[in-house]
């Protein structure tokens, strides 16, 4: 099998590749390599069964056509300060340029042109004004949502705009290995389980996600492909009633915080806030379980979640951060018996553990029905949890009641882009054809920057072709 561009990974950096190459007018053979199915094949059993069932040999939420994006809330970050590190490596304007553009696109297969968190600046003020006030940084990022049930649809229609223009796709196959020749990739050799195919291509490109980051990095290590270890965020999902998270999720839809509680001073940060939303959970490889949050366009629940997220950057001599985070996701997965922990603030600055009866008892009801009352600070490391407690106190001066006694903490919640593959502008790695895109690169964040990380692939792969034909 032979391809001028292989892509190996269908999240929003893979298929946006494919969306600028087609758009551009390009004439090269593309083939999009998927280890899991395509989005009108993904189904989690979870809707019928009320509980996960741990599916093999990947979870359908995490795995996929459009990736994680299908089931994810589906926001679209209108802000290069928002999604990760790629205006560092880019420039903020043309990261700005290509999130316009982008979003143009999104626009086009079916996104709602409503724009949240922009109608009422006023309150935005008053808002920032409390941030202020505890110490935190109200970040301004205008947001798109798509909805989860809304962005499965325009994925689909992603994925036929792309069959029906040439795009090939192989789905069901994982890539197994590089082909290298003296310091330059000429494809993938790529596994359904039961049969090997060696692709040759003219340029490979890794766009694995999250999911794949831990994956990349061996990648890198053995064939020396320049990279250096980054930042992992471990923390916990929140949950509190609707009625707490009124005036933000009216104004912002989610509020992007920032802050460096004492002692320690890491930053912390919330993310993925979903009103009205539903916590959920993700399946990744060696069984291990975590936390997540999305939020429908029509159904909707009586509480708001978001993620509190501590980020941590390991100087020498340790140098494998996934790993560790992986750590504190067993450990926490192994407490609740391979399942969620949830458990209530107020219990743990009693320093006590939640009970099932203390749960049913309480305002805020679980929408993760599975989850397990216990001790999320039993596995949680120190400098995380007193992080996470004094972040979420500061928060309770810009939302008062987010600190109450029976607001829900979920763990593990935890974020694999630690390993930051270096390139230079044109997105080059030191390896000659072959190139990192997406959250399992480093450079990016979610859905938005991703795609623009694509989209900016794509231009570069075309420059070249025209390079090439003069």
């Amino acid at each position: 099998m032979k391809y001028d561009v292989v892509i190996v990974g269908a999240g929003p950096a893979g298929i946006f590749t494919a969306i600028e190459l087609l758009r551009k007018g390009s004439h090269q053979s593309i083939l999009i390599v998927e280890k899991g199915q395509p989005v009108e094949k993904r189904h989690c059993p979870k809707s019928q069964t009320k509980e996960c069932m741990n599916c093999k040999p990947y979870c359908h939420i995490t795995t996929g056509f459009s990736g994680a994006g299908a089931f994810s809330d589906g926001k679209l970050s209108l802000s290069p300060e928002v999604g990760g590190d790629l205006p560092s490596l880019i420039g903020e304007d043309l990261a700005a340029e290509l999130i316009d553009y982008t979003d143009k696109i999104y626009l086009e297969f079916g996104a709602d042109s409503h724009i949240e968190g922009v109608s009422d600046p006023e309150k935005v003020k008053e808002i920032r004004k409390r941030a202020i006030h505890a110490g935190l940084k109200l970040v301004d990022c205008p947001i798109r949502h798509l909805g989860t049930e809304k962005a499965q649809g325009l994925y689909l229609a992603i994925e036929c705009y792309l069959q029906e223009n040439g795009v090939d796709m192989m789905f069901g196959y994982e890539c197994d290995d590089l082909l290298l020749e003296k310091n330059q990739c000429r494809g993938v050799v790529v596994t359904d389980g039961k049969t090997t195919r060696e692709i040759e291509a003219h340029t490979t490109i890794i766009a694995t996600g999250r999911r794949g980051a831990d994956w990349l990095e061996k990648l890198c290590a053995e064939y020396d492909v320049a990279h250096q270890p980054g930042t992992v965020d471990i923390g916990v999902r929140v949950e509190v009633r609707n009625e707490v998270m009124e005036e933000v999720n009216r104004v912002l839809y989610e509020s992007k915080l920032i802050g460096y509680p004492r002692p320690f001073k890491n930053k912390v940060r919330t993310f993925c806030q979903n009103p009205g939303g539903f916590v959920s959970q993700e399946n990744y490889d060696n069984n291990l379980a975590v936390v997540n949050g999305h939020s429908y366009k029509d159904l909707k629940s009586g509480n708001t979640n978001l993620s509190i997220l501590c980020s941590h950057n390991f100087s020498y001599p340790f140098n494998q951060p996934i790993a560790y985070a992986q750590k504190v996701g067993e450990l926490t997965n192994m407490l609740g018996a391979g399942h969620i922990l949830v458990q209530r603030f107020g219990d743990i600055l009693d320093g006590k553990r939640t009970w099932p009866k203390e749960l049913s008892q309480s305002n805020v009801k679980p929408t993760l029905p599975d989850a397990v009352a216990g001790d999320i600070t039993a596995a949680m490391p120190y400098r995380a949890m007193t992080n996470i407690i004094n972040f979420i106190q500061a928060m309770d001066i810009v939302v008062p009641g987010f600190a109450s006694t029976e607001t829900l903490l979920y763990s593990p919640e935890l974020k694999f882009y630690s390993n930051r593959v270096k390139m230079d502008a044109n997105l080059e790695t030191n390896v000659r054809g072959l190139h990192c895109l997406g959250d399992s690169s480093g450079w990016t964040r979610g859905l938005m920057m991703a795609s623009v990380m694509g989209v900016l692939m794509g231009r570069k792969l075309y420059e070249k072709e025209i390079a090439e034909q003069a």
